[in-house]
């Protein structure tokens, strides 16, 4: 009689393997691909993530799309000897999308050396207080900027600009609750003011605190629909 039974022998246990990158892996690698490169060595399940975040850190840079996808093509290429699989190209191409739509939509919000609104998000701003039906307990505050000539008759730009950054400032403090304060045309600052009991005290404050600053300030009513609001910005952006 057999004392053991004759049986499959259990494998011996194994440690994980861990694979690392080479020094010549590294020094071929693009710039920022590292950590995807460490992931894909690892054979990593964060790969997606580390593409993605390289993805927002090269749009910021303002590296192209296409220059970053090559990269990517290169750090496959160089760890795996493949192409990128569509879960990184993916995960790559989503951040670089976000993060530059964030950036496109922050300039076209407000002027980078003034702070002010643009037109274009005044009139985006207008439109919603139409849809919200809230546009007529608003009033547009309107302020032409006085601007001291330069020799020759002309206006320094960045003398301008500053000039209308300090308006901003001031009429934000003015009218804390206002739903934008925008420039329309080259000297001209749109405050879409409450339309309530302080309208008018607020108005006489601004005056006071801008006096050597403004030539003029007036109060606009909100027209009835939100396309004759849009033709009202357009005929103040060409008088400023």
């Amino acid at each position: 009689m057999r004392l053991f039974s004759r049986g499959r022998r259990a494998p011996a246990p194994t440690s994980p393997e861990i694979t690392e990158l080479s020094d010549g892996q590294r020094a071929a690698l693009p710039p920022r691909f590292e950590a995807v490169a460490e992931a894909l060595a690892e054979h990593s399940n964060y790969v997606a993530e580390a593409c993605w975040v390289v993805g927002h850190d090269l749009a910021e840079s303002g590296v192209p799309l296409g220059e970053s996808l090559e990269d990517l093509r290169m750090t496959t290429q160089t760890v795996d000897d493949r192409d990128p699989a569509f879960v990184e190209v993916h995960a790559l191409s989503v951040a670089w999308s976000e993060a530059t739509l964030g950036y496109l939509h922050t300039i076209s919000c407000a002027d980078p050396l003034t702070g002010l609104a643009t037109l274009a998000h005044l009139r985006e701003r207008i439109s919603d207080l139409y849809r919200e039906a809230t546009a007529r307990s608003h009033a547009l505050v309107v302020t032409d900027a006085h601007l001291p000539g330069a020799p020759g008759g002309k206006t320094d730009s960045i003398a301008t600009a500053r000039r209308m950054s300090l308006l901003g400032q001031t009429a934000r403090s003015v009218f804390a609750t206002a739903a934008a304060v925008g420039q329309v045309g080259h000297s001209r600052m749109v405050v879409v003011a409450p339309r309530d009991e302080t309208l008018v005290k607020r108005l006489g404050l601004l005056k006071r605190m801008v006096e050597h600053s403004a030539d003029r300030i007036w109060i606009e009513g909100l027209p009835e629909n939100d396309r004759s609001a849009g033709h009202l910005l357009d005929e103040l952006a060409r008088g400023a």
